[in-house]
């Protein structure tokens, strides 16, 4: 039985959860389309209490006023664009892994009757507190 030479079995360890990595990324940040128009849509977290409801949305570079949040019957959609900052507008891109453009994110409600409590952006995280009615 021939031996394998453990420098290849850990290269090709290590390019696999690189390529699960990537896969991972482009699972989470991936490109939606509405009217026409693409956008990226950030990851969600959502978890519901007796009378609240918590939304946590990445996203990174991300100033609180290119940020829009309407309530469309039983859906959340959370909105607006990310910028390059001004010095990398005119540099040369060796890569470019996080989303930038328009986004939008759509999330259906648990319940219909909810109001905007809270809105905070901490992070890079947009954290929402809805009040149930």
């Amino acid at each position: 039985m021939k031996m394998r030479d453990p420098t290849a079995l850990m290269w090709a360890e290590a390019c696999a959860l690189l390529a699960r990595a990537e896969q991972l990324q482009r699972q989470f940040f991936f490109i939606g389309s509405r009217e026409h128009c693409p956008a990226w849509e950030p990851p969600v977290d959502m978890v519901e209490t007796e009378r609240e409801i918590f939304v946590c949305v990445a996203l990174p570079g991300v100033s609180a006023q290119q940020i829009e949040i309407l309530f469309e019957a039983d859906s959340l959609v959370i909105s607006g664009e990310r910028l390059l900052p001004s010095g990398m507008r005119a540099a040369l891109i060796h890569r470019l892994e996080i989303p930038h453009g328009r986004f939008e994110r759509r999330v259906a409600l648990p319940t219909e009757a909810v109001e905007l409590k809270r809105r905070d952006l901490i992070d890079g995280c947009l954290l929402l507190t809805l009040g149930k009615a």
